[in-house]
């Protein structure tokens, strides 16, 4: 069994746990990213603001733009911080060459906590494949 199947079965059984850059990510070039996710509901509040406040009041605009980012930021953004975790997490784990590929650009790392309490983790200038032989050995 090589390292990467043996880390989805860390994963798998809650020993191992998988750290993501969401922001690097969820950046334009990235191919988890998917702009209708960032841009649409902006787009969608910025001109309901502006509406409101041409054809409204600037106050009730203004109202509108400020419930409408404090629902975005509260509702809206943890779920695409999930979306976008869990598309990365596929995709990095699809095979070897892109889990290497992103752990080379500092996009994930490990963490561990043992059973003796200690904790072990390790992320870009770590080798994960003796992260994860050390987890099974020990």
């Amino acid at each position: 069994m090589n390292e990467l199947e043996r880390l989805k079965e860390l994963l798998d059984q809650e020993q191992v746990k998988l750290g993501i850059n969401i922001r690097q990510m969820n950046a334009p070039g990235s191919p988890v990213y998917r702009t209708w996710e960032n841009i649409t509901v902006p787009v969608i509040l910025l001109g309901a603001s502006m509406l409101a406040t041409l054809y409204i009041h600037t106050w009730v605009g203004l109202a509108v733009l400020v419930v409408g980012a404090a629902w975005w930021i509260l509702k809206v953004l943890p779920k695409v911080r999930d979306e976008v975790f869990d598309r990365s997490a596929a995709f990095a784990l699809s095979s070897e060459a892109t889990f290497d590929a992103m752990w080379a650009k500092g996009v994930l790392s490990l963490y561990a906590k043992m059973p003796d309490g200690t904790e072990r983790a390790a992320a870009k200038r770590q080798d994960w494949r003796a992260f994860v032989r050390a987890l099974s050995e020990g």
